[in-house]
């Protein structure tokens, strides 16, 4: 699928159940985000969570109220029903089952956000003349769980989640630069080098996503990820919500460069 797609054009594929997949690469300019969908109750509890993390959890957008489901920021006929490639079903902490379309599950009650992605980033990298390895080889982006902590905040608390690509070292220092210009889809990477000093045990098993090739001479970089919610739900265990399942974003009609700090 065509990375110059228009947001709006790769929503209504998704919508009609064409893509089902990872958004790695598309609608190249424009925001993507991860999805947390909770219980009116369990939102500010969220919302404290999100914002006590910023790194892994920078939240983008909030629905205006419970049980909105068109979210303006997002985009033109925006539905988050329908919009995501593909959802994961939550009960009480456990993930029960994956779908395309959540309109079956919706509720009056539930407060919708949008977490920041580093595919965000990924456009300014590819910009600069870097190899963006997970795109290069056509999968998703490998994402591993870590033991660093996130700091608890009401009823969540959990361990960071990463995503990982690699580069020379030279290309991991301009990475750095780069994403720092992007704290609203997780900035900076926030470890680079040996996995296992953050808990990794073995870079070529991945938690989610897919592993991809290191070649001699890179280093493993690695980033927050919005996918570090689904550890705090695990922990908190609401008896329901809805998230992305990893990889599979919602694709906003906002532009990068919106969130770019020059």
């Amino acid at each position: 699928m065509s990375a110059d797609l228009t947001p709006y054009a790769l929503r209504q594929k998704i919508r009609s159940g064409e893509h089902t997949s990872n958004t790695s690469g598309l609608c190249t300019g424009f925001v993507q985000a991860n999805v947390v969908i909770l219980p009116k109750d369990w939102a500010q509890d969220f919302l404290m969570f999100a914002q006590s993390n910023p790194k892994p959890c920078p939240v983008i957008a909030v629905a205006p109220e419970a049980g909105a489901y068109h979210l303006p920021e997002a985009g033109k006929d925006f539905d988050i029903r329908s919009d995501v490639p593909q959802y994961r079903i939550w009960n009480d902490g456990v993930m029960t089952d994956e779908v395309t379309d959540i309109k079956d599950y919706w509720r009056d009650d539930l407060v919708t956000f949008l977490i920041g992605c580093s595919f965000s980033f990924e456009e300014a990298l590819i910009a600069d003349g870097l190899e963006i390895r997970n795109i290069a080889e056509g999968v998703n982006v490998p994402m591993y769980r870590t033991n660093v902590a996130c700091k608890p905040a009401g009823r969540f608390s959990g361990n960071t989640v990463v995503s990982m690509r690699p580069f020379k070292p030279a290309d991991a220092i301009r990475m750095i630069q780069i994403c720092s210009r992007f704290p609203s889809v997780h900035g900076a990477p926030i470890h680079f080098g040996d996995p296992a000093a953050i808990g990794i045990a073995d870079i070529n098993k991945t938690d989610f996503g897919d592993p991809v090739t290191i070649k001699a001479g890179e280093v493993p970089v690695f980033t927050a990820c919005g996918v570090t919610p689904q550890e705090a739900i695990a922990q908190a265990k609401p008896p329901f919500c809805i998230t992305h399942s990893p990889g599979c974003m919602v694709v906003t009609d906002m532009p990068n460069s919106k969130l770019a700090i020059m």
